[in-house]
């Protein structure tokens, strides 16, 4: 079985609140696709500065919002010029190339050709149109990204930071035209107009018709206004980032990281640590934390064993 829900208001907490319950609600035996849109809205990732991705005192000034998802990955920005989607499926049915398929095949019939790329995005014609994070649990998965189709480029420059070490790598230049929107190679294509497509493309990717879930029903029940309103907390925003300092940065192949570090000196032992990250993989970044916590400043923790070793490993290499 698969079911479609497509939001018809650009409010990005009430969308995000929405997306949560269809995750926590997953049916055992359904996919479900979500389509939602916000307006002048800045994304970041679960483990992610406020402050470092973004120019937040503008944005707010400007009417626009922040919003702090629940998975890993970088700052995006929307407004209501590109297209958010999301999958939600039990592990049994969570395919990711699944999901990439459906994008890819709606926008072929734009003729669009889009591939996959590096971690987690989307390029057409070698610029990136599309940021992807992901996240599991033992009943739901979840598997979201932006499109940009037809986004304010100047509003996304002015509100979202550039990350510094990309503009010594890449050049400001080319930092910048490395992203483009989907209506920069077929100006008849919109946010609104892409919806059938995706939708044909999911039923067919799938096989199976698709069952329309109504955004109404669903946004107004009183569960979902409380994940709503637990989106909007400014401590579930900024909280711990309010006095943040980076005492360590790095990039590696997996993401970037910055490091605050409490140490007593006395001790000889760190007492705290905060860790920064556009990193997808959430678990690596908390046995990261747990390892430095009560660890000796002069020896190094042992990493624990297991797939999130390299990245603890990594973090690790920042201290010692």
């Amino acid at each position: 079985m698969i079911q479609f829900v497509e939001s018809n208001q650009l409010n990005p907490y009430l969308n995000i609140a929405v997306e949560q319950w269809l995750v926590q609600n997953a049916r055992p035996d359904c996919v479900t696709m979500y389509l939602w849109r916000n307006r002048r809205t800045v994304v970041i990732g679960m483990n992610q500065n406020p402050y470092s991705e973004c120019n937040v005192a503008e944005l707010e000034a400007d009417g626009g919002f922040l919003v702090r998802r629940k998975t890993g990955g970088g700052a995006v920005y929307h407004d209501d010029g590109n297209l958010n989607f999301s999958f939600v499926a039990p592990p049994d049915l969570y395919d990711v190339d699944k999901h990439f398929a459906v994008i890819r095949q709606a926008l072929s019939h734009w003729g669009l050709e889009v591939e996959v790329s590096g971690r987690n995005d989307l390029t057409c014609f070698g610029r990136k149109i599309s940021g992807n994070a992901f996240s599991k649990s033992r009943s739901a998965c979840l598997h979201h990204g932006t499109l940009l189709i037809r986004s304010e480029m100047e509003e996304l420059q002015r509100y979202l930071k550039v990350d510094k070490a990309k503009l010594m790598k890449h050049g400001v230049e080319s930092v910048r035209s490395r992203v483009a929107n989907l209506s920069d190679f077929n100006p008849e294509i919109t946010s609104l107009r892409v919806v059938p497509s995706l939708r044909d493309a999911f039923e067919e990717v799938y096989a199976d018709n698709c069952v329309k879930m109504g955004f109404d029903h669903i946004s107004r029940r009183e569960d979902v206004q409380a994940i709503a309103r637990s989106y909007q907390d400014p401590e579930w925003l900024y909280g711990r980032w309010r006095e943040f300092r980076a005492d360590k940065k790095g990039r590696f192949e997996w993401g970037a990281v910055e490091l605050s570090l409490q140490v007593d000196e006395s001790a000889g032992r760190i007492i705290d640590a905060k860790i920064a990250s556009d990193g997808l993989d959430l678990t690596a970044i908390d046995l990261a934390q747990k390892a430095l916590v009560g660890a000796d400043i002069h020896q190094r923790p042992e990493p624990p064993s297991g797939p999130h070793r390299h990245i603890v490993d990594d973090i690790l290499s920042l201290v010692y």
